[in-house]
């Protein structure tokens, strides 16, 4: 009975990431209608982070240290900053959602570009070498301009946004791999709130900074935005991290690491189905290549379990 139970909640906490995590990137679209990007972005992690650290501090007893929360601080300005900010100001500049998650699921790819670059870090097997140049393949065919035979592309990009989304990746990557080696609490999702927490102020001061505080008119804020931000709160960043510490601690990093790859189809998904984002053929290609690209990063022998760490993406 116990080992039932226990598939279930697993099965569960898979269904949880699966959907919660590729569903972000329509959240985001509705919340950046009448929310300033990282006046949004910051609100959200903040709220997320100060709900789950009293819970997490009560939960291990753990003493947190001044170490603990520079190391935070660090992966949070990565991960939060870096990794979701350039996913809201992308959004909030009109780059469609499916194109965004398409290019956010390469992080695996990057984590195992940057792992293989560190002193000591392990070679890349054949297959991890084809599945970069797959992945890599696949967002030349999604952003390249003028492409004969994918010559009208339903959802563009243009290259500034294309190129702060892949930063975005390369930094949440960058943190993902610095939280296997910097001083964290103990306990997962203690080290979850505070680097939260921390990237979610970071964000907010990066929009104060910017001039978005001056131009937000709380009373112009529509409901489908106010409704997305509590949404991507909620389930976005405390169901979904809560959802993903579980598993890694209850099943191999490699089957955890799927989330990846499944993510960017869902929202693909959502986004014509919700907003009318049009499947183009350059679209379905452009997500083909990448999805096989990232699955065979991810299925590479010894890549998955050397390169994650704490939670690694979403947004």
């Amino acid at each position: 009975m116990t080992e039932r139970a226990s598939k279930q909640q697993i099965a569960l906490a898979f269904g949880m990431v699966y959907l919660f995590w590729g569903s972000t990137f329509l959240a985001v679209h509705y919340a950046v209608e009448s929310i300033p990007a990282l006046l949004m972005a910051g609100s959200r992690q903040l709220l997320a982070g100060l709900v789950l650290y009293p819970i997490a501090r009560i939960h291990s007893k753990e003493r947190v240290t001044l170490h603990h929360w520079l190391s935070g601080l660090l992966i949070g300005g990565l991960l939060v900053v870096g990794g979701n900010g350039s996913i809201a100001w992308a959004e909030a500049n009109r780059t469609a959602t499916d194109v965004t998650a398409l290019l956010v699921g390469t992080v695996p790819m990057w984590m195992a570009i940057l792992d293989w670059l560190r002193p000591g870090g392990p070679r890349p097997t054949g297959r991890t070498v084809m599945g970069l140049a797959f992945g890599l393949g696949g967002i030349v065919l999604l952003v390249a301009p003028g492409i004969p035979m994918f010559h009208a592309s339903v959802s563009p990009i243009r290259p500034l946004y294309a190129v702060t989304l892949v930063c975005g990746s390369i930094c949440w990557a960058t943190g993902s791999i610095l939280s296997r080696h910097l001083k964290l609490p103990k306990s997962p999702l203690l080290g979850t709130a505070m680097f939260t927490m921390s990237g979610g102020a970071m964000i907010l001061l990066l929009g104060i900074a910017g001039g978005e505080a001056k131009h937000f008119d709380v009373h112009a804020v529509s409901f489908h935005s106010m409704l997305a931000t509590v949404y991507l709160a909620i389930f976005g960043s405390i169901v979904g991290f809560s959802a993903y510490t579980y598993l890694l601690q209850r099943v191999s990093a490699a089957r955890v690491a799927t989330y990846a790859y499944v993510n960017p189809v869902i929202a693909v998904f959502l986004g014509w189905f919700f907003i009318g984002e049009a499947l183009s053929t350059r679209m379905i290609f452009a997500a083909a290549i990448i999805v096989v690209g990232v699955a065979l990063v991810i299925t590479a022998p010894h890549a998955p379990e050397e390169i994650s760490g704490q939670p690694v993406a979403a947004e």
